[in-house]
């Protein structure tokens, strides 16, 4: 039994795909995102880490502010996967973990 594809929705799947990789592209997304991996990763050693009191494991910290649950991974300033590092807008050229967390922590809405 063969599945018919419509080539109405085949066209506008496409096009939808084709916008979303061109803004993506325009925005650098796609370039941030390709280079993650290749960011060095964030040190204790960090004067920004140091200012917001970044950890990489975010149950280690022992800052007042931290609410269980709160991690990298689910804030706002973080662009990567849920795994492993991704790049954080408070540390440009930098990756931190995904589950990490810092006082600058922001849910995701």
């Amino acid at each position: 039994m063969s599945k018919h594809i419509n080539p109405h929705q085949a066209r506008r799947n496409f096009l939808k795909m084709s916008a979303a990789i061109t803004a993506m592209v325009m925005t650098g997304g796609a370039a941030s995102w390709l280079r993650a991996a290749e960011l060095p990763h964030v040190t204790d050693s960090d004067a920004t880490a140091k200012m917001l009191g970044y950890v990489e494991d975010a149950t280690t910290t022992k800052d007042a502010r931290y609410k269980t649950g709160s991690q990298c991974a689910n804030c706002q300033l973080y662009a990567g996967n849920s795994t492993g590092y991704g790049p954080c807008q408070l540390f440009p050229g930098k990756s931190v973990s995904a589950n990490g967390w810092c006082s600058a922590y922001m849910p995701k809405k």
